[in-house]
């Protein structure tokens, strides 16, 4: 059973965590390439918040949104 976990470790460790200790190592060398990936994330969701917030101006540009206050009694 010892075995077993300690293959578990092994894959982990030395297989799936190999690209994360890359990134620990380049990290020392340039902070710039070491978060490339971060960068594209933020970028990826900057755009998508900037498309989102032009869709609702669309939205309440037409007076297309329902503001009617009649979900909950208690409004």
């Amino acid at each position: 059973m010892k075995d077993f976990f300690e293959a578990i470790q092994s894959l982990f460790v030395d297989v799936l965590f190999a690209p994360f200790d890359m990134l620990k190592a380049l990290e020392l060398e340039n902070w710039w390439a070491a978060n490339f990936m971060s960068w594209i994330f933020i970028t990826i969701g900057f755009v998508a918040f900037v498309y989102w917030m032009i869709q609702l101006k669309g939205y309440a540009a037409n007076n297309e949104e329902d503001k009617s206050i009649s979900s909950h009694s208690y409004l």
